[in-house]
């Protein structure tokens, strides 16, 4: 994945739209998943994950890259 790709965001529920966006920025970030990590948040434990600033209509979303399929370059 890369600056400028147009990317799918994977819905959250099944009754969420799909969405499809323009990565304009790569950057890494950490994330606590609560299904593997638990629900007590230690950053401390967190590793950081690659993470794509993605353009969706006129909003920005900060995503992980593994939430993300490029559907075109």
């Amino acid at each position: 994945m890369k600056v400028g790709d147009l990317v799918k965001l994977r819905s959250m529920h099944r009754r969420q739209e799909e969405r499809a966006g323009l990565v304009v920025e790569l950057l890494d970030k950490k994330v606590w998943r609560t299904d593997t990590m638990g629900k007590n948040v230690d950053w401390n434990k967190a590793e950081t994950e690659p993470h794509a600033k993605v353009l969706v209509g006129e909003k920005y979303l900060t995503i992980p890259v593994s939430e993300l399929k490029v559907i075109g370059e």
